[in-house]
C-alpha cells in the first residue's frame, strides 16, 4: 500500500471532543483535509457553529453537538446521536480539557473535581462508550488522547501551580498505556500526544507571565504553532500507525529533554 493511502482518512468518522477551537480545531482541520468525516463536541454551541462554518468552507463534512464531557449523564446521548448520524466512529480524539491554578495546600476541592471530571472521568466514559458501541464490535479503532508534558514532569514553580491538571494528565498518560494493552486484541490502537506550550485560551494567562522564559528554555526557541500537532494527529488517526500503540509523544520543541 502506498504511503499516501496509509494516511488517507476518506470514509473514516472522527469524533473530536473540545473540537470547536484551539488545538481541537487545528486537529479537525488536519483530519478533515485527509478526507475524514468529522463529529465535533464542545460546551458552547456558538463556538461549535463557528467551527462548523470554518470547516465547511474547507469542504469538510462536519456534524456538531454541544456536550459537557465533565457531566457523565450528558455523554451517552451525544455518542448515540453521532452513531445514528454516521453509523460508526473510527477515530476518537480526546481533546476536551480544563485546568486550575492554585498552590496544593490551598487547592479547592470543587476545582480538583472539575479538572478530574473532565480530564479523566469524562475522557474515560467517552472512550468506553465509543469502544463499546462502535470500535470493539467492528474490530477497528484509533484513539488519540491529548495529554500534556505536564503529565510527564513535576510542577515547575516558576509557572502557575496546577497540581490537579498535572495529576489529571499523568492519569491520561497511563490510561493510554493500560487501554492500549487491553484493547489491542480488538485492533484498536491507543496513543497520546503531549503538547508543550501552545498559545490558546487555556494558556493565555500563564504565557503572559512566563512566555519568554518558556521560549528561552526550549531547544527550538519558539512556542507551538498552528501546524505543529497536525502531522502527528494524522499519523495516529490513520493506518500509517497501525503497529504503534501505547505511545506518548511530546510535541514541545524539545523543552522536556533538558
Amino acid at each position: 500500500m502506498s504511503v499516501r493511502k496509509l494516511f488517507d482518512l476518506t470514509g473514516k468518522v472522527v469524533l473530536i471532543t473540545g473540537g470547536s477551537r484551539g488545538l481541537g480545531l487545528q486537529i479537525a482541520e488536519a483530519l478533515g483535509e485527509m478526507g475524514a468525516k468529522l463529529a465535533l463536541t464542545a460546551r458552547k454551541a456558538d463556538e461549535l457553529a463557528q467551527a462548523k462554518e470554518h470547516l465547511q468552507r474547507m469542504q469538510v463534512q462536519v456534524f456538531t453537538l454541544p456536550c459537557d464531557h465533565s457531566k457523565a449523564a450528558s455523554i451517552q446521548p451525544v455518542i448515540e446521536n453521532i452513531m445514528r448520524h454516521y453509523g460508526q466512529i473510527d477515530v476518537l480524539i480526546n481533546n476536551a480539557g480544563t485546568t486550575w491554578g492554585a498552590p496544593a495546600e490551598e487547592h479547592p476541592l470543587e476545582a480538583w473535581e472539575k479538572v478530574m471530571n473532565l480530564n479523566v472521568t469524562g475522557l474515560f466514559l467517552t472512550t468506553q462508550l465509543v469502544g463499546r458501541l462502535s470500535m470493539i464490535p467492528r474490530r477497528y479503532g484509533r484513539i488519540v488522547n491529548i495529554a500534556s508534558v505536564a503529565g510527564l514532569l513535576g510542577n515547575d514553580l516558576r509557572i502557575q501551580r496546577s497540581l490537579a491538571y498535572n495529576t489529571s494528565k499523568g492519569a491520561v498518560v497511563n490510561l493510554t498505556r493500560a487501554l492500549a494493552a487491553e484493547w489491542g486484541q480488538y485492533n484498536i490502537t491507543v496513543n497520546a500526544i503531549a503538547p508543550g506550550f501552545f498559545p490558546s485560551k487555556m494558556t493565555r494567562f500563564v504565557l503572559g507571565q512566563i512566555g519568554d522564559a518558556a521560549i528561552a528554555q526550549t531547544p527550538l526557541a519558539r512556542l507551538g504553532g498552528e501546524e505543529d500537532l497536525k502531522g502527528l494527529a494524522a499519523l495516529f488517526a490513520s493506518d500509517a500507525s497501525a503497529h504503534i500503540t501505547g505511545q506518548i509523544v511530546a510535541v514541545d520543541g524539545g523543552a522536556s529533554i533538558i
